[in-house]
């Protein structure tokens, strides 16, 4: 390239989707959009830490992805106070900073509305949406020490397109819950640009996870009908999002929300 031809902030194409040599949390790391984010992670060199409840779902998961890359099991029930203290602490003690925290960790609750009960608001909302605040909060020391003014530190957060429109099942906790988690990133957004944080969310429609057999099951045909490219959604799609977001390429986007969807929820 000659000098003419040099972007104006040095960054060459080469350089825009580099992740080498920085170091990412993904919650919800052990299977489903969370797994799918994580080995695109690895794969493309970044040191990754993969929270899940169940410690040998999660100890396996790192396992395997350590066959490609660098992956390190941190079990949690981010569901309680107890648990998400224990995971900052950890990170904490292994880390001097963390350039991406993957917001992913999630649970649904299905019932028709006649009978759907006060505690699976009281489940759904707590892990969907306290915990990535809360979670956010206790980890801006490492997130802040990751950041600078042109490479920001990012926090991605796991929303849904059901948050954009109204779900043809019964999940109206969830689906309550993953608008919160768009304005929640909206609002973080403006509170923490000027940390060097950035915070945006990826609202994947259907993608093949634990969370949506039921309904692929169920309506498969129909929901690849309804998608603009005639298709459910395959990992690569997923973790090139991500990658794009925590990259150099993704430095000057902050409070977006991009649905992964193949258009879904433009109809």
């Amino acid at each position: 390239m000659t000098e003419r031809e040099q972007p104006a902030d040095g960054i060459g194409v080469s350089d825009l989707f580099s992740l080498r040599g920085k170091t990412a949390l993904v919650t919800g790391g052990s299977r489903g959009i969370g797994l799918m984010i994580a080995r695109g992670l690895v794969e493309a060199g970044v040191k990754v830490y993969i929270s899940s409840r169940k410690k040998e779902v999660c100890d396996g998961a790192a396992e395997a992805l350590s066959r490609v890359g660098s992956c390190i099991s941190l079990p949690a029930d981010l569901s309680t106070e107890a648990g998400w203290t224990a995971l900052v602490a950890e990170l904490e003690a292994r880390e001097p900073a963390l350039h991406i925290l993957i917001n992913n960790a999630g649970t649904n609750w299905g019932a028709e509305v006649d009978e759907f009960p006060a505690e699976a608001f009281d489940k759904v909302l707590s892990l969907n949406v306290k915990a990535i605040f809360m979670l956010t909060r206790d980890l801006l020391p490492l997130l802040k020490a990751a950041g600078s003014p042109q490479d920001p530190a990012r926090v991605i957060n796991i929303g849904s397109i059901d948050g954009f429109k109204v779900p043809f099942v019964n999940n109206f906790a969830y689906s309550a819950s993953k608008a919160a988690v768009h304005h929640l990133t909206r609002v973080l957004a403006v509170q923490l640009g000027g940390r060097h944080i950035t915070v945006n969310a990826i609202a994947p429609g259907p993608f093949e996870t634990k969370m949506t057999e039921w309904m692929l099951d169920n309506y498969r045909d129909r929901i690849v009908e309804a998608c603009p490219l005639g298709r459910i959604g395959v990992p690569s799609d997923m973790a090139g999002t991500a990658i794009f977001l925590a990259s150099r390429a993704g430095a000057y986007l902050n409070g977006t929300v991009i649905p992964v969807d193949g258009g879904l929820s433009c109809r």
